[in-house]
């Protein structure tokens, strides 16, 4: 828990949410700029995970520790399709179909190069976004990258789909119901996101209660779940020409059972030996870096980014 990152809000300023129109759906994202100066350097595009109540406010307390620390960057923080404010069809969501979303976000909002800085498994997000729109893209963060084993084994299809069907099923509505109980998501991060079981605070567990009030989120989670996300992404990361900063949780873990035993000091490895322009660092947490070590956090990614503002 960083008490300045919660309680300070006097160096931050955030519009209200800001929708636009991509595929007819109704998207929402927001835009933070430092109160009280002009902004500098290139702006951030944060990439949230998806999980149960998982939305863009996950992202809120990362964007008040970084203009607390003097940082000026503006920062574009999107829902994406299926969380959030944005809609929610019922739709298998791949990493193309969001990496598609945010690119026409580049294109239409941002309309310049940005710094993204993308959060855990929704990496393969960030990769197909550079695939479709490289030249709006000038660096990358990494926070808490998955393991190299989830990177780079993809199921069978009919797993995929298989466990896509089961939970979009008349099975997923009441277990997508106690999946967003108070009960559930405390015991969830406390086995598998957060290092500290105190740092599953009264904020996390509203905010998650909140963003999963709508059931139609569960079909993004649900997507996430069924594994749509996996493949081998060996030779689209070793493509990756932008400079790459990979930041891992001293106690960072995997819930896959063929990942389990990879060490931090060994996910950190893969990612150097395979991206091109990639250095790493650990610092203290587990999976969810961004809020749990949001201090520390900001410290670790700041002189990356300052190297081009």
């Amino acid at each position: 828990m960083q008490p300045s990152a919660v309680n300070n809000t006097q160096n931050l300023t955030a519009s209200p949410s800001q929708f636009y129109t991509w595929r007819n759906y109704r998207c929402a994202y927001e835009v933070h700029q430092p109160n009280n100066t002009t902004s500098e350097g290139i702006p951030l595009l944060l990439i949230h995970p998806i999980g149960v109540g998982l939305s863009r406010q996950f992202w809120q307390r990362f964007c008040r520790e970084w203009y607390n620390s003097g940082q000026h960057n503006s920062i574009y923080n999107p829902d994406l399709l299926g969380c959030g404010e944005s809609d929610m069809p019922h739709l298998a969501y791949t990493p193309s179909d969001w990496a598609e979303q945010l690119q026409y976000f580049l294109q239409t909002v941002v309309q310049k190069p940005v710094i993204v800085v993308v959060q855990g498994a929704l990496l393969p997000v960030a990769i197909a976004l550079i695939q479709k729109e490289s030249n709006l893209i000038s660096r990358l963060v990494l926070s808490g990258p998955p393991p190299w084993a989830l990177m780079t084994n993809k199921p069978p299809e009919w797993q995929q789909k298989f466990l896509w069907n089961v939970l979009d099923s008349p099975f997923g509505n009441p277990f997508y119901r106690y999946a967003r109980t108070p009960k559930f998501l405390r015991s969830f991060s406390t086995r598998q996101l957060f290092a500290s079981e105190n740092a599953v605070d009264t904020e996390w567990l509203n905010t998650l209660v909140a963003g999963a009030e709508n059931l139609a989120s569960r079909h993004a989670v649900f997507s996430f779940l069924a594994g749509f996300w996996r493949d081998d992404y060996t030779s689209s990361i070793a493509s990756i020409r932008q400079p790459t900063l990979a930041v891992v949780g001293e106690s960072a873990s995997s819930i896959s059972q063929k990942s389990k035993k990879e060490t931090p000091d060994k996910c950190l490895a893969d990612y150097l030996e395979c991206l091109p322009q990639c250095r790493g660092i650990k610092i203290n947490g587990r999976n969810v870096l961004p809020y749990e070590s949001t201090a520390e956090f900001v410290a670790a990614i700041a002189p990356f980014i300052n190297e081009v503002s």
